[in-house]
């Protein structure tokens, strides 16, 4: 990110920084008010983070307000920008929908704001937006360019059959998705997700991500989703997508993966159904690197919750692979030693005990507790930034103020 905005504009950001710490929230509930009127526009989000109760406008509240705060030093917001970009290119954003944002967002600082939105006020956030707008719009023409012109790779949405359905655990199901068109897919970075639009009776349309649970293929994917007690997307596929259903998916995308040639001892740390790109980052490693020191570490409830607890145990059987299980509450029937490893929560003394911390990346993903406790503690226990990387299921935009 180069910062070529006028310099009297990032003095008005700035000088409005905390009207936008005071009332962001607002702003943007306004802001996504006035997009969603437009039914074409509404339908290209994920509804399932918006709303009074959703987290996406206090996610895109923060993010306005770090990049407010960082408008004079935005090469800070470059990891986040990526995160955005590759959720947009999952959502299939394209560079028209821009300007529907662009005149929400600004209608939205003039309602909320009143006559403290003056015209230069108006003018900056403007010329603020547009300035991140395109940086997002050339990096998103990058990846959908990279994306089309890869061997298997497609543009839009595309049809794909479910194959196969396994139940993982009593909460969690995988299902084998095989293009319709019986043509190759393009092999996805280990840890990429894709991107669904679901057509649910009496809905408009769902739009939700799903990590690919499997090793790339040229073949399929493979998803594995946790029933949540109330979440339409996955009470739908667990009750209402049978094999030889047929799904709408964009391509692969995300920034968070196992790199094609890991250069250190690789900890794979997870919570609940966080261990679904853990197992593609696994199913990869002993594929292409079995050399790899690979510690898997991964905490759930019990067995009930306890998702591919056979294939682990394959995959982490001889070589330089490891596999540690905690169980926060075994069942009656969990035996230690066949079901899991330690009873109780994952700590970051037993992985600095454990696991190569002096050496290793660490690769975490899980409920948004669990991230913020293990990403503070690695911190604190040494642990570079660059070797702590992390992916948790949730909106892209609160990750600007990461």
């Amino acid at each position: 990110m180069t910062d070529t905005l006028n310099p009297k504009t990032i003095d008005i950001i700035k000088a409005t920084t905390p009207a936008i710490e005071a009332h962001g929230l607002d702003i943007v509930r306004r802001m996504y008010e006035r997009m969603f009127q437009n039914e074409a526009i509404r339908d290209l989000f994920n509804q399932s983070h918006h709303g009074e109760a959703g987290a996406q406008p206090k996610a895109l509240a923060t993010a306005i307000l770090a990049y407010a705060r960082n408008i004079d030093q935005l090469a800070a917001l470059a990891p986040a920008v990526e995160r955005i970009a590759q959720k947009h290119v999952g959502l299939q954003i394209l560079p028209e929908h821009y300007p529907y944002v662009a005149e929400a967002l600004l209608g939205a600082i003039r309602d909320v704001l009143g006559e403290a939105a003056t015209d230069d006020i108006l003018g900056a956030w403007g010329e603020a937006y547009w300035f991140l707008a395109n940086i997002l719009i050339g990096r998103e023409k990058q990846i959908y360019h990279e994306i089309e012109t890869a061997p298997g790779g497609w543009h839009g949405w595309r049809e794909f059959r479910v194959t196969e359905r396994r139940e993982e655990s009593d909460i969690i199901t995988s299902f084998v998705l095989a293009p319709v068109d019986g043509k190759p897919v393009m092999p996805h970075q280990p840890g990429q997700y894709l991107t669904f639009w679901l057509d649910i009776p009496g809905e408009p349309p769902v739009k939700r991500n799903y990590t690919i649970s499997s090793a790339p293929s040229t073949r399929d994917y493979r998803i594995s989703v946790k029933r949540e007690p109330e979440g339409l997307a996955s009470i739908w596929l667990h009750d209402s997508a049978p094999v030889g259903t047929v799904l709408k998916v964009a391509p692969p995308a995300g920034e968070f993966f196992l790199p094609p040639r890991p250069e250190r001892p690789v900890v794979l740390l997870s919570g609940g159904v966080g261990l679904t790109p853990m197992m593609s980052m696994l199913e990869t490693a002993v594929i292409n690197h079995p050399s790899l020191d690979v510690h898997y570490v991964h905490g759930t409830l019990n067995s009930t919750t306890h998702a591919m607890k056979q294939a682990v145990r394959s995959l982490a059987v001889g070589g330089r692979r490891r596999s540690t299980v905690f169980y926060l509450e075994p069942a009656a029937n969990d035996q230690r030693g066949k079901d899991y490893d330690h009873e109780g929560l994952i700590t970051v003394d037993w992985l600095k005990e454990n696991t190569p911390i002096d050496q290793a990346d660490y690769y975490l993903c899980g409920p948004k507790p669990f991230l913020r406790n293990f990403v503070t503690a690695l911190s604190m226990a040494g642990v570079p930034a660059n070797r702590i990387h992390y992916e948790f299921f949730g909106p892209a935009d609160e990750l600007l103020a990461a």
